[in-house]
């Protein structure tokens, strides 16, 4: 009997896509967009300690869609059954109506789940990254196992880019860059940090946080009321950024905790190893 290839398998393009540097720009998109819905973003800022603990929460995250990418299918389920428990037992009150309401009612799970596949799939696509639509659509039909995982029913998600658009366009009125999603947006662009490696998050990490923005969609610049650069300039940035990344040996990257992709290539053989010509296949 062959190793287990998890709940994706080498054969997905998740299994190509996720294995993009440009991924750590996607996430933070992703938390830009997620904040825009208060009762979604109010859920974080009730139970969550990401201010004060912004890498652990970022590192959680990478581990948890690590796991359900390249680990086995025990592992990926185990961390969904993880997730769902804690989401259970937490509650958050309604910024406008003051009632409290569980975190992981699937109007607010459907919203973050979108949030982050679109940015994921945005972001690195943007960046130049070798996709077509067919293949864009598949990527977003394979995710209905990831919301799966953390408590959607699959036939109520978005499975293609169409079906994502008309989500998008559905939920926009709910959207609004309240209070807590200026706070998240103060702390994307200056987390806390030591005295000593202010320098680098100003070098650094806050042309992060900008390009992330950046690639936003419009009605989010329009919320947050801050502009961004013209649509072809943030394309030509986010694809020399990309371009930059992928310069860096993947061997190298992937050295990175939590490591994932060299357990998955040492658990599978190197023909899993994932690479963006293979996401045609």
């Amino acid at each position: 009997m062959g190793a287990d290839p998890g709940l994706f398998t080498p054969a997905s393009v998740t299994w190509q896509l996720h294995g993009d540097p440009m991924m750590w720009v996607a996430g933070v998109r992703a938390l830009y967009l997620q904040a825009l819905h208060p009762r979604a973003v109010r859920g974080v800022m009730e139970n969550s300690d990401f201010r004060r603990d912004a890498w652990g929460r970022l590192m959680r995250t990478a581990n948890f869609v690590g796991t359900t990418t390249y680990g086995t299918t025990e592992s990926a389920e185990r961390a969904g059954a993880r997730i769902r428990k804690i989401h259970s037992m937490l509650t958050a009150t309604d910024p406008d109506t003051g009632q409290r309401y569980g975190v992981d009612e699937p109007e607010l799970l459907l919203w973050v789940h979108c949030a982050e596949i679109d940015s994921y799939l945005h972001v690195v696509r943007r960046s130049g990254f070798p996709l077509t639509d067919a293949q864009a659509d598949r990527y977003l039909a394979e995710h209905r196992t990831s919301a799966r995982l953390v408590g959607l029913d699959p036939a109520t998600v978005p499975g293609d880019q169409e079906e994502l658009a008309a989500y998008f366009d559905k939920v926009r009125p709910q959207l609004g860059a309240g209070a807590d999603a200026r706070a998240v947006d103060d702390f994307l662009l200056r987390p806390p940090t030591h005295p000593l490696l202010i320098p680098a998050r100003e070098v650094l990490w806050r042309r992060v946080a900008q390009l992330a923005y950046a690639a936003l969609p419009p009605y989010a610049h329009e919320l947050y009321g801050r502009p961004a650069p013209r649509a072809a300039v943030v394309t030509r940035r986010l694809r020399a950024t990309g371009t930059l990344l992928r310069c860096v040996p993947a061997r190298l990257r992937w050295q990175l905790p939590p490591k994932h992709i060299l357990r998955a290539m040492a658990r599978l053989g190197p023909d899993a190893r994932p690479a963006p010509y293979k996401a045609g296949r």
